[in-house]
């Protein structure tokens, strides 16, 4: 079983509940971050102290408050993570039920388990920390499987969801290519990026970028 877990979730009740599961599963070392940041922190420590984390078991959502955080979803947790650490099994525990995002979670931040919290939550997420440390096999919860069987649904690339991150936050085309080119992600012309948007809001149907990010909001992309 998995020696060392972290676990990231602001609300008390829900990570008293996941330490407990793990406590049956028989987990050596236990650790709780409320903030996305101090649980980066925590793995990058571990990594310099030669002691890494096994699991790392995440929820999406985290209630701002007034400290500022350079990491303020699970899913961005979860990308940072993989950078410096990309082995490390991780878990998704969460109310989240936009296919789009959880594909992405999957397909693109590269996890191993979601777990949807809800009546059979508790022990969905104990046979998903089993499952997982004597396989590679992805593990959804039953409920929201279908999700992932759903044809009609557009991959969405990792590109795509940086790009209307980008747009999102206002920045404009000089912008984003400039962010892009800073950590070496192609395509970073902005002739393409304007094509690649173009190419979204066909898509989506959207007459414009605002509504482009609005839909895609909606829709958990962004």
């Amino acid at each position: 079983m998995f020696h060392k877990v972290l676990v990231a979730e602001d609300l008390d009740s829900i990570s008293l509940t996941v330490v407990q599961i793990l406590e049956e599963l028989f987990v050596v070392e236990i650790h709780h971050a409320k903030y996305c940041d101090d649980a980066f922190l925590k793995i990058k420590k571990a990594l310099h102290d030669e002691v890494p984390f096994d699991l790392l078991i995440s929820d999406l959502s985290f209630k701002p408050d007034h400290r500022k955080n350079r990491f303020s979803t699970g899913e961005e947790l979860i990308d940072a993570v993989k950078k410096v650490q990309p082995n490390i099994k991780t878990i998704v525990f969460s109310i989240e039920d936009k296919s789009f995002r959880i594909k992405s979670l999957f397909n693109n931040s590269g996890i191993n388990a979601y777990v949807s919290k809800g009546r059979n939550s508790i022990p969905q997420l104990k046979n998903a920390i089993k499952n997982i440390f004597y396989s590679d096999e992805k593990i959804i919860s039953p409920e929201i499987s279908h999700l992932l069987k759903d044809k009609s649904i557009l991959e969405i690339e990792a590109y795509d969801i940086s790009l209307l991150k980008f747009l999102s936050k206002g920045l404009i085309l000089d912008e984003i290519a400039l962010e892009f080119k800073k950590t070496g992600v192609t395509p970073n012309g902005s002739s393409s990026i304007e094509k690649r948007i173009n190419r979204l809001k066909l898509y989506f149907k959207a007459s414009n970028n605002v509504h482009l990010i609005s839909i895609t909001k909606d829709l958990g992309l962004v």
